[in-house]
């Protein structure tokens, strides 16, 4: 260090005071930094060194100095040499060091490029991440088209955070180089179908800061977005629902618009019946019908309802959000929901309170009754800032009305007598709106406003004759005793604005009060130089009124005034004078102005209008900083309005069938030959759970498009069926002596007679092609091929809970060689052909209370997983209900009536029972998608005139569906899903217990998994999927010899995850 002082000191020998211990010196002085001159040698040795702490102790310190503004560009060279390090600390440090430095030091940047480039391909997905984060905040343009090529390579990284971390650098690319445009507009479209959740968001960042008007990239990911909204991260659920507002009013017509519109059109053609002719009539009733009747599109209700459950989120902004877009795109009758979360959000810091408050000021402008029922919650708190107090005057104010008024006005009466003189000069006027707005209240508030003209509080009084003032042009004939009380005031109220207030009531009015207006006019003239600018220019309107309607008395009073007023300070006042002697007082004749001067002081003026501030803040998007300021701010973009008639919701259709969008080789070649088999294996293995979604939300309303989709599906499978014989004869013929086939074609032989008869146009068409004279050879296979491919696509109907059908996959009608190419081109690791779904080991009696038999009133309902197919569709969970009616008499009409789900889940009813016999019992199914999830299906059991709120929650083993697998395949995919993936528990088996046969009941009467072979004693696997989006669970206990079990489940569904660790530790525990 003396070295490195030395050096310092030699160089700066002019300025430095000591001459070879600068250690020793202050903060303030030269010393300070010679001493972390001296350091750097040191510094840079640690950085030399090979051993990882001294290096991390280095990049500490290194990074402490850059954060207290120190300078350590010097050492930039000795730390980008630890890039390569391969210390994950150590790193990091580099990066934050590298990303402060990269401007200043471009030359010794440009070197360390290739380290990054090197590291974007790293194992580590902290360290691609990491690389491309310091890679696109270097700005220096000469790295634009390397940092594209990046920018590309890690779009399509395996690693969602790098995905992530992509779409973050691309605003940041573009800020740097805004040509390159074109081609991130195209990796934005590639970032928004990215389906994972972790991703979408920072896409839709990257979009609303690139191309937020380029809606045609969001036409085909607005369903995925709706979908996958619940799950994304907060932040980016804010930048979402913002996005899909200003889509929605672009792409969905107006919900309330169209009510007023019907019902327009229904009294105007109703006023017309009469005038019209007949044929006239019959062609207006031909139009009328699909103008009346406004049905939401399917897509704008899909948004709505999966925003609602965000109005409970912890996070403000989100709720904050979502309250915007119901405000702007929902119908008025539903926009209610948001107030009670509003109401909630004021519990929060004092900081987020303001922001809310003033968005509901706005909302109380416009929809008062929203928030009538949570008046309460408006009312001021001790601890309350000015800021908020104000807003919630505001907001009271707005919800007055005739049934609350009595309560506010009470509320307003002890915020009066408040130490806080701006709080109450607030309530004052708040206190004076309420009386303007409200006839019935008006006396009683100018009464109260009287009384307050008596308070101590000189700023109490002021402003009280303020607003006096304002109530008295309303009704100035019956209260001329008012206006004489308060011209008596003038004499102690000292505030210029009740000064001007007075005189100018005085003046308004001064023929009410003849004996009293000269006189305050004398006190006035006495005191003219001491006054404020504003009470003079008062008493000069006063004067020249008096001249005009008093003369004999005020003349020399007025003139006196104006010669005061020639030569005051104030330019206005002097001009003010000018013009009213020319007016009042001419030298000679009155001029053409003169002889108007009555009509032009004395004119009579309108009541002021006391409207909210808030009133006009409709035209900002609620939530945003230009509503806030009441002012366009920068970068604030305006909602657009709705579109008179609707665009073509085509554009966000996907295609039933995803496979078909992607080509795949065997296709082309075989002519359609395998769409009977892969699309229906793709559908039932199928891990994309929003399309899932998407289809089940909007099913029900978006009829056209099902139906043209079934309609196609059928025509497919019509067509492929002699395909598939064929395809399925080959195999036959290659793999007889497997056993997986001899199942399947056992399964297919006692189904066969059923298919036959419910497919009669199966024989036609296989004698349509010609080609296929071969497939007669064997006639007893080619059916049970057959069967078993239509199986997979009857299996959303069938009754019986066979699972049989379900693993013949499209592998077992295909050639061994093919086989194996397709296995490598499988979309997804769900979709190996040796998963394979199986019967249920044990399926539970238990039933658990639906609806109570005193709650329902005699009418009891229980229900029970019975684990089987689902016979509405195999992404639901299968429930039987049991009603039993312990009245004597039938209870008549027992159906589901409203369904109050969660966001994407779906409930098929059962068949409407018409009565039910006293004492009688009766069994029905419904099928519940829960989308993987526990939370509860929330619905309504209605009878001929009674409706019961009940609920169903699925224990999370109800979730799954028992599948088989080899042990290999089993140990393949748990090798897949580690990390977050993987969860693991302990648990203390009791010894009686430690057997093969208890435990494996046991985990299968807990959750719907079959067990896999295993080689070794003490391990127990077990394997399943999720029935809603098919994503495989894999479950190990291990068992050692001091009875300890060591439980380990594996699933991308984290929650169900983990959930199921607990279940079983409780499971495997019990003695």
């Amino acid at each position: 260090m003396s070295n490195g002082g030395g050096s310092y000191n030699a160089q700066n020998d002019s300025r430095a005071g000591s001459t070879g211990e600068p250690d020793l010196g202050t903060e303030p002085t030269g010393g300070f930094f010679s001493a972390d001159y001296k350091k750097h040698d040191d510094l840079k040795q640690m950085l030399d060194s090979n051993k990882d702490h001294q290096k991390l102790e280095a990049m500490k310190r290194i990074v402490g100095m850059v954060a207290k503004g120190k300078d350590a560009s010097d050492l930039f060279a000795a730390v980008v040499k630890n890039v390569v390090s391969k210390n994950i600390e150590v790193k990091k440090l580099v990066y934050v060091y590298l990303v402060r430095y990269a401007e200043e030091q471009q030359d010794l940047a440009l070197l360390s490029i290739a380290t990054f480039q090197r590291a974007l391909k790293d194992p580590n997905q902290l360290i691609r991440a990491s690389a491309l984060r310091v890679l696109s905040s270097i700005r220096v343009p000469v790295i634009v088209p390397i940092m594209m090529l990046a920018l590309k390579d890690s779009v399509v990284d395996m690693s969602p955070y790098v995905r992530k971390t992509a779409a973050h650098a691309i605003p940041k690319l573009y800020s740097l180089d805004p040509e390159q445009k074109d081609q991130l507009v195209q990796v934005i479209e590639k970032l928004l179908g990215d389906k994972t959740t972790l991703v979408v968001g920072s896409a839709v960042m990257a979009f609303e800061e690139l191309c937020p008007d380029r809606i045609d990239l969001i036409h085909k990911n607005y369903r995925k977005l709706c979908n996958l909204l619940v799950d994304v991260e907060e932040w980016g659920q804010v930048v979402i629902i913002n996005m899909l507002t200003r889509y929605a009013r672009t792409q969905f017509l107006d919900p309330n618009q169209q009510d007023v519109i019907a019902d327009d059109d229904k009294n105007f053609y109703g006023d017309e019946d009469e005038k019209e002719s007949e044929e006239e009539e019959e062609e207006e009733k031909e139009k009328t019908p699909p103008k009346k009747p406004y049905m939401m599109d399917p897509d704008h209700r899909l948004l709505l309802r999966n925003t609602k459950p965000l109005l409970q989120s912890r996070n403000a902004a989100v709720v904050m959000a979502v309250a915007q877009l119901y405000h702007h795109i929902a119908p008025k009758s539903e926009v209610g929901l948001v107030a009670k979360a509003l109401v909630r959000l004021l519990r929060s810091h004092r900081e987020i309170q303001h922001v809310v408050l003033s968005n509901v000021a706005t909302l109380t402008t416009i929809r008062k009754g929203m928030f009538e029922p949570f008046l309460k919650s408006f009312f001021v708190r001790p601890s309350d800032p000015i800021h908020v107090r104000t807003l919630k005057l505001e907001i009271l104010t707005n919800l007055a009305t005739e049934t609350s008024i009595s309560t506010i006005l009470r509320e307003f009466q002890t915020y009066v007598t408040s130490s806080d003189k701006e709080f109450v000069a607030a309530t004052i006027q708040a206190i004076g709106r309420c009386a303007s707005s409200i006839s019935e209240v008006t006396e009683t508030c100018l009464n109260g406003l009287v009384g307050l003209l008596s308070n101590r509080n000189e700023y109490v009084v002021a402003e009280s004759v303020v607003v006096i003032k304002k109530l008295l042009q309303m009704q100035p004939d019956s209260h001329s005793e008012i206006i004489q009380h308060m011209a008596k005031l003038a004499d102690t109220i000292t505030v210029p604005m009740a000064r001007a207030s007075i005189l100018w009531m005085v003046g308004e009015y001064s023929d009410r009060v003849p004996k009293i207006a000269p006189d305050l006019l004398r006190k006035m003239a006495k005191n003219f130089i001491n006054e404020e600018d504003i009470v003079k220019l008062q008493i000069l309107n006063l004067a020249a009124k008096l001249c005009i309607t008093n003369p004999k008395q005020t003349k020399l009073l007025c003139q006196y005034v104006l010669n005061l007023a020639k030569y005051d300070q104030n330019y206005d006042i002097r001009d003010r004078a000018r013009f009213i002697k020319q007016l009042v007082s001419p030298a000679g004749e009155k001029g053409a102005l003169g002889k108007h001067a009555k009509k032009i002081f004395l004119a009579s003026k309108p009541a002021p209008v006391l409207d909210s501030s808030f009133k006009d803040r409709d035209q900002w998007q609620l939530g945003s900083l230009s509503h806030m300021i009441n002012q366009r701010a920068s970068g604030y973009t305006q909602l657009p309005d709705f579109p008179e008639t609707a665009p073509d919701p085509a554009v966000r259709n996907v295609e039933v069938n995803p496979w078909e969008q992607m080509p795949m080789p065997w296709t082309e070649k075989s002519h359609g030959k395998k769409k009977a088999g892969k699309p229906k294996k793709e559908a039932f293995y199928s891990d994309e759970e929003e399309e899932s979604e998407s289809e089940s939300d909007s099913g029900d309303s978006s009829s056209s498009s099902s139906e043209s989709g079934s309609e196609s599906e059928s025509e497919d499978e019509s067509k492929s069926e002699s395909g598939s014989e064929k395809e399925g004869k080959k195999s036959d013929e290659e793999d007889e002596s497997s056993s997986s086939s001899s199942e399947s074609e056992s399964s297919s032989e006692s189904e066969s007679d059923s298919e036959s008869d419910s497919e009669p146009d199966t024989k036609p068409q296989k004698k349509t092609p010609p080609p296929k004279a071969k497939s007669t050879q064997k006639p007893k296979k080619e059916p049970k091929q057959e069967m078993s491919l239509l199986d997979l696509d009857d299996i959303g109907i069938s009754t019986t809970p066979s699972p049989v059908p379900a693993p013949a996959s499209a592998m077992d009608v295909l050639s061994p060689s093919l086989a194996s190419d397709l296995q490598g081109l499988s979309i997804s690791d769900k979709k190996d052909t040796a998963i394979n779904v199986t019967t249920p080991m044990f399926v539970s009696t238990t039933s658990y209370e639906l609806l109570h038999r005193m709650t329902g009133e005699g009418l009891a309902a229980n229900y029970r997983f019975t684990r089987g197919t689902c016979i509405y569709s195999t992404t639901m969970v299968p429930v039987e209900l049991v009603f039993t009616n312990h009245n004597d008499s039938p209870v008549s009409n027992i159906r589901i009536g409203d369904k109050k789900l969660q966001a994407g889940m779906t409930l098929q009813e059962f068949p409407e029972i018409p009565s039910l016999a006293g004492g009688g019992s009766m069994s029905v199914s419904i099928g519940i998608d829960f989308q993987d999830t526990i939370q509860p299906a929330n619905f309504e059991i209605c009878t001929q005139d009674r409706k019961y709120n009940v609920s169903i929650k699925p224990p999370v083993g109800e979730l799954l569906q028992a599948v088989t697998m080899s042990e290999a395949d089993f140990t393949a995919q748990q090798s897949k899903l580690t990390g977050m993936n993987e969860n693991s528990g302990k648990a203390d088996v009791p010894a009686q217990h430690n057997n093969s046969k208890t435990i494996t009941s046991r985990v299968a009467e807990l959750a719907n998994v079959a067990p896999v072979s295993s080689s070794q004693d003490g391990l127990y696997r077990f394997a399943g999927k999720t029935v809603s989006g098919g994503t495989l669970l894999l479950v190990t206990v291990k068992v050692g010899e001091d009875n300890s079990a060591s439980i380990t489940v594996n699933c991308e569904k984290m929650a169900i995850c983990s959930m199921l660790v607990k279940e079983v530790k409780q499971k495997l525990a019990q003695a």
